[in-house]
């Protein structure tokens, strides 16, 4: 259902009235959590990798669907989990006082203290303590996998994996299997995605609701945080919103700046909201009162235009390489501010495959396919340099056998559209 305030605005207010989101009560979480293990341990297999130990938190909840203190965790290796590819362990080390969050879980073999090997924990220690870890986790892998046998790890400070090479394994990255294990949607994580496109669609439809000139960035962006939390999502990964001479170029991070009459608002969404998965989409608003002038029309016209071409181009099979040369060619006044991407997969986060424009494809592109089961962001940023604004659009797409479904429903603005 297409939401347009501009017009009937009464299923728009319906859905604005709704304080939870309507998860979809099909969704059997134990069934997403063994597909997604079921596809990591494919993955170490195919890549000949006994065992992991995984620091992200995002690739620990993907593999093992247990989540504690996402943001803190990211930057502090205080909780890992080892996971062997023949089965026999899913050990997840806990943070202090947290052994019991993970009960529940079908996934996780055993719960066992972790040993935080950081200066922030140790001090002057750091050494010994980067041992004890390593001792500690190679004794397990041992027992598990054998000595000599091939270790990812994927986020860990230079000090412990020195300490962990000296028990005899061959260490190698572990973010190639889990970011090919997490390009490949199941049906199940499909729904997920979806209701947390749906809760963010609400809280989206809240701050535009509330978009008027007078009213700071920040005061406006809080307005998508506190619908986020409420409808049980995780939380916003970026604060990308910016109004006025702030939308050019992009990637200037919602501030005090007051928003101004018949000004663009351009926000980035990217939101981790129900059951951990991604919600990435981008729109550009016009404050009003007034009509949008010329200048904000071509704008938008630009990137519409580009991400409507591009999404039509994500069928299954299209090599990297031959999507950067048939997609949107970006004119010559836009390519400086142009954004980095054209696409990009997203899961739970951000995640693999980057597409690149044409003109980058040489100098940062990589090949490979677009498979179906894949879910991908369709990138827009047009703007000048040296003018006053510009236009943010992302679309998030589901690639099916027939091609790409929609999957990002919020309307675009009526105002400035084609």
């Amino acid at each position: 259902m297409e939401l347009d305030w501009h017009s009937d605005a009464q299923a728009y207010r319906d859905r604005l009235l709704l304080d939870v989101n309507d998860v979809d009560p099909s969704i059997d979480m134990a069934v997403v959590r063994r597909y997604r293990l079921q596809r990591f341990r494919a993955e170490m297999a195919r890549h000949d990798i006994a065992a992991c130990v995984l620091f992200d938190p995002v690739n620990i909840r993907y593999a093992s669907g247990a989540r504690n203190m996402q943001i803190f965790n990211a930057r502090n290796p205080a909780r890992y989990l080892l996971v062997t590819q023949d089965q026999s362990a899913v050990i997840l080390y806990e943070f202090t006082g947290c052994m019991h969050l993970a009960d529940d879980l079908e996934t996780v073999s055993e719960v066992r203290p972790a040993i935080t090997a950081s200066f922030v924990a140790a001090g002057d220690e750091i050494k010994r303590r980067e041992m004890d870890w390593a001792a500690e986790i190679a004794s397990t892998l041992t027992e598990l996998v054998g000595k000599g046998a091939t270790v990812g790890i994927e986020r860990i400070n230079a000090g412990a994996v020195q300490a962990l090479s000296e028990y005899g394994f061959l260490l190698v990255d572990a973010q190639q299997p889990i970011e090919r294990a997490r390009a490949i949607k199941s049906q199940e994580e499909v729904a997920c995605v979806k209701a947390s496109l749906h809760a963010t669609e609400i809280a989206v439809a809240r701050l535009r609701q509330s978009l008027r000139p007078g009213l700071s960035e920040n005061a406006l962006w809080s307005i998508l945080h506190q619908a986020v939390i409420a409808q049980n999502g995780d939380y916003v990964e970026t604060r990308l919103l910016s109004s006025g001479q702030r939308t050019n170029p992009w990637f200037q991070e919602s501030g005090n700046r007051v928003i101004g009459k018949n000004e663009l608002v351009a926000l980035d969404t990217d939101v981790v909201g129900c059951y951990g998965y991604y919600a990435d989409f981008s729109r550009t608003f016009h404050s009003g009162p007034d009509e949008p002038n010329v200048d904000q029309r071509r704008l938008y016209a630009a990137a519409y235009e580009q991400i409507h071409h591009n999404m039509e181009l994500l069928h299954h099979g299209l090599a990297f390489r031959e999507y950067a040369q048939r997609a949107w060619q970006i004119p010559e006044k836009y390519l400086v501010n142009r954004y980095y991407l054209s696409a990009h997969g997203v899961g739970m986060t951000g995640e693999y495959p980057y597409l690149y424009h044409g003109a980058d494809f040489l100098t940062a592109g990589y090949d490979g396919h677009i498979e179906v089961g894949m879910t991908l962001c369709v990138e827009s940023y047009i703007g000048e340099v040296g003018g006053r604004e510009g236009v943010k659009l992302e679309q998030q797409v589901l690639v099916t056998p027939s091609g790409p479904e929609l999957l990002s429903n919020f309307p675009f603005e009526a105002s400035l559209r084609p």
